[in-house]
């Protein structure tokens, strides 16, 4: 995802101490947003009914703020790949190169 100039980060519906703990088990060079009353992820319709577990969902938003495109068949052991795919697909600018 680096060679594209995007914003990510996760958001997840566990507390704070949890997603901190999470991300630096697994050395994370992006933030997890949390959602523990998972008031946001209701809002997005990533939480059904009285459930409290929003499902894998990726919202990738143009530079212009519209939403691009929803995958909700998120494959965690290769959505990294999938997320690249998408981005070219999308168009989406590659990140500028570094001129040092």
């Amino acid at each position: 995802m680096r060679e594209f100039n995007v914003a990510y980060f996760t958001a997840s519906c566990d507390d704070v101490e949890t997603n901190t703990r999470f991300a630096k088990e697994l050395q994370l060079d992006y933030p997890i947003l949390s959602d523990p009353d998972g008031k946001v992820a209701r809002a997005y319709g990533l939480i059904k009914g009285t459930g409290r577990f929003p499902s894998r969902t990726t919202i990738y938003i143009d530079q212009k703020g519209k939403i691009a495109y929803i995958d909700k068949n998120v494959k965690p052991g290769q959505h990294g790949a999938d997320i690249v795919k998408k981005l070219q697909e999308l168009k989406f600018e590659p990140a500028k190169k570094d001129r040092t």
